[in-house]
């Protein structure tokens, strides 16, 4: 029987092309956060207000949620090779304009456009699950995952000590467009060293863009539906900026409500415009799959990457007000939080692979609700180093929940996978835009206690409503051609 053991120390075959890719998302993820570990020293140069500051977080975030749609869709047409270079030179030119930046207004403005950056991660999806068989993609996505989320902490490692190199107040420029600079020539490294899929394969694509292909009426409703959180996301976003920090008035506000509302009936439309076969025409065999699948996968991401994002952002602040702990402190330990996704997110993965994917996810999401519920009894009596292992028993089944969630995606449907990771993806985002506006109104015990509910909720559709995906096997023949052949 064929191993599923991945010889990471190899650079050839798909073993090559799985380093090429989780590189270039660990460079996008470095754009995309490249802002956070400078805050400080931007804050100081460019005499942001606290209230400035946080607008610029929140506009980080903001364009991700729809933009990891669209790329989900543009990678199934035009191939991850295409979309990923495309994102990492862009994503370049974005670093360098935001290095140059003069005013609040164009940090804001560049920081609001760099957010599509962040779904760069749904195109290497596609392109692992194109290159890897069903026996191999959830440790191969894992990895991909786990090494390419890891950026985040490379930008925090790597670029307050680029702008110390460079020094004065514009060191935090030149680390940024370093970044950038860095990115566009990967980009183009990339472009030329990757095809989308192995020799002999074909890339297989919707039929239809615009929307998602469902195959019967109920998954339509339920298609339908589930669009409706990520525009409620935006409005939250929209209410955050606009009524919480005076960023503008409420008449731009009620436009941009108008708006959004009526992008979700254009987009609605759209759904139905594409999907109107199946009023009267019966879907071929071959290419049904069940809309429920990607709901829960939904939801799930929500939970587990929803919750990183969320504990990211609050950790450092948690262990200074808490107990306590001073600032260099407190951030090295919160440090250890993104650290995890190295090994968990590809120990998910593997997970998946060896004792089944719908059990591994069960585990991770009942693990998670029994780590945050015991986060949500910390109080200031609690030992320092205990709180500190509940954080990393948390991360772990938080990130291997995410590994989990995407060695099931690409099982789905072969040739809509950048879509379902495009829309999952953007639910990890709607998710952590949840979780931190429930901190912004309730205490970090309530804050963790929402967590432990939400994954106690995803444990139940998992177990209940959750199919074991079926999938297909890459066969390498002797020639160097591919086969594919069904997993049940």
């Amino acid at each position: 029987m064929p191993s599923n053991k991945l010889n990471l120390l190899s650079f050839s075959g798909n073993i090559r092309v799985l380093h090429l890719t989780w590189f270039a998302f660990f460079l996008s993820f470095m754009i995309w956060f490249a802002h956070a570990p400078l805050m400080v020293v931007i804050r100081d140069t460019m005499h942001l207000t606290d209230q400035e500051v946080k607008i610029l977080l929140i506009l980080n975030v903001a364009l991700t949620i729809p933009a990891r749609i669209i790329v989900g869709m543009l990678v199934d047409k035009y191939g991850p090779r295409q979309m990923f270079a495309t994102i990492l030179i862009l994503g370049g030119l974005s670093s360098i304009g935001f290095a140059l930046t003069q005013t609040y207004q164009q940090l804001a403005l560049v920081r609001f456009l760099s957010g599509f950056v962040g779904a760069g991660f749904v195109v290497g999806i596609r392109m692992i699950s194109e290159w890897f068989p069903a026996r191999q993609t959830g440790i191969a996505q894992g990895i991909y995952g786990g090494w390419g989320n890891f950026g985040s902490a490379g930008a925090a490692i790597i670029l307050p000590s680029l702008a110390l190199y460079f020094g004065a107040e514009n060191g935090w420029r030149y680390a940024v467009g370093i970044t950038g600079v860095v990115a566009i020539i990967y980009g183009i490294i990339y472009y030329f060293s990757v095809s989308n899929t192995p020799k002999g394969s074909t890339y297989f694509k919707p039929k239809k863009m615009g929307a998602m292909e469902v195959t019967s009426k109920i998954d339509l409703l339920l298609y339908i539906f589930m669009n409706a959180p990520m525009y409620l996301a935006l409005s939250i976003l929209t209410w955050k900026l606009s009524a919480q920090m005076n960023w503008f008035d409420e008449t731009i506000a009620f436009t941009i409500y108008a708006s959004l509302v009526a992008l979700y009936i254009l987009q609605v439309w759209k759904i139905i415009q594409v999907n109107k076969s199946i009023f009267n025409t019966e879907v071929p065999e071959l290419q049904r799959y069940s809309f429920k699948q990607v709901a829960i996968l939904d939801i799930a991401y929500s939970l587990t990457f929803g919750a990183e994002l969320a504990v990211v952002s609050m950790l450092p602040l948690y262990y200074v007000d808490t107990f306590n702990v001073e600032p260099i402190l407190a951030g090295i330990l919160a440090g250890i939080y993104p650290v995890i996704n190295l090994f968990a997110r590809p120990a998910g993965g593997w997970l998946s692979d060896k004792i089944g994917r719908k059990v591994t996810l069960g585990i991770a999401s009942a693990g998670a609700a029994i780590s945050f519920f015991i986060l949500s009894n910390v109080t200031s009596e609690w030992t320092l180093w205990l709180v500190v292992a509940s954080t990393i028993l948390a991360g772990i089944f938080s990130k291997g929940g995410s590994g989990a969630v995407y060695a099931m995606v690409p099982l789905i449907q072969r040739r809509m996978t950048g879509q379902f990771a495009g829309m999952v993806g953007a639910f990890g985002n709607v998710g952590g835009l949840a979780f931190l506006t429930v901190l912004s109104f309730v205490s970090t015990d309530i804050f963790f206690m929402t967590i432990a509910g939400a994954a106690t909720f995803v444990f139940i559709c998992v177990v209940i409503f959750l199919d074991e995906p079926k999938g297909q096997m890459v066969e390498v023949l002797d020639d160097g051609t591919v086969e594919l052949i069904d997993v049940k």
